[in-house]
């Protein structure tokens, strides 16, 4: 009985090391760490209206959005937690960067609206296709890059907001980025249509017994 119950309990241990060595790892931990800082960000702008070191703040956590993705390749550390993490922290920081930056007048509506009805309906696809019982979809290049140059493109709108000189290259930089960062996102957005078909047909499909 005694031995059973240490086989057991050994088991348990190995399946816990397992699970720990897929979450805790060092591509994660840049992830988290990029979305422990967005409350920082918030209290510059909101409590002391600090722009220029809050849009720096902005464009590091945007900008470092591909360092966990190198970190997962090269130390091979790829997991299905992190999979999922990353596309979830890049919605969290593109909503964050649009809500705030709109909500200071920094950026027009209608393309913080554009932007954010994007990221609503790539949520909503996402939560109705697991709801469907479909296959995880690996996120697409294209929509990387408009994420990327979307988050380029709202520190640099938060940054220019003023009427000094210096800021104008900064609004330029933000409206150009912004353009190419909105066409992207909403090109991934259809480009995700033929592999979110796949991965429901696949989901769907009778697993193999033998």
């Amino acid at each position: 009985m005694d031995g059973g119950l240490t086989f057991i309990m050994d088991d348990v241990v190995i399946i816990e090391e397992d699970v720990l060595s897929t979450v805790v790892t060092w591509p994660n931990a840049v992830t988290a760490i990029r979305l422990a800082l967005v409350p920082v960000y918030l209290w510059l702008v909101f409590s002391l209206h600090r722009y220029v070191p809050a849009s720096i703040l902005l464009a590091c956590l945007g900008i470092t959005d591909w360092v966990d993705g190198y970190l997962a390749r090269r130390l091979n550390q790829t997991s299905t937690f992190g999979k999922i993490l990353d596309p979830v922290a890049d919605r969290i920081l593109m909503i964050t960067a649009v809500v705030s930056v709109a909500w200071v007048h920094a950026v027009p509506l209608w393309f913080a609206g554009l932007t954010l009805l994007r990221e609503v309906l790539v949520s909503a696809a996402v939560l109705l296709l697991a709801a469907l019982g479909a296959k995880r979809i690996d996120v697409l290049f294209v929509g990387k890059a408009g994420t990327f140059a979307l988050m380029c493109s709202y520190p640099a709108f938060l940054i220019g907001h003023g009427p000094a000189l210096w800021q104008t290259g900064f609004t330029i930089f933000a409206w150009t980025m912004g353009s190419v960062g909105l066409v992207l996102g909403w090109v991934a957005l259809g480009s995700y249509i033929g592999p979110a078909r796949k991965a429901l047909s696949d989901g769907r499909r009778p697993q193999s017994t033998s």
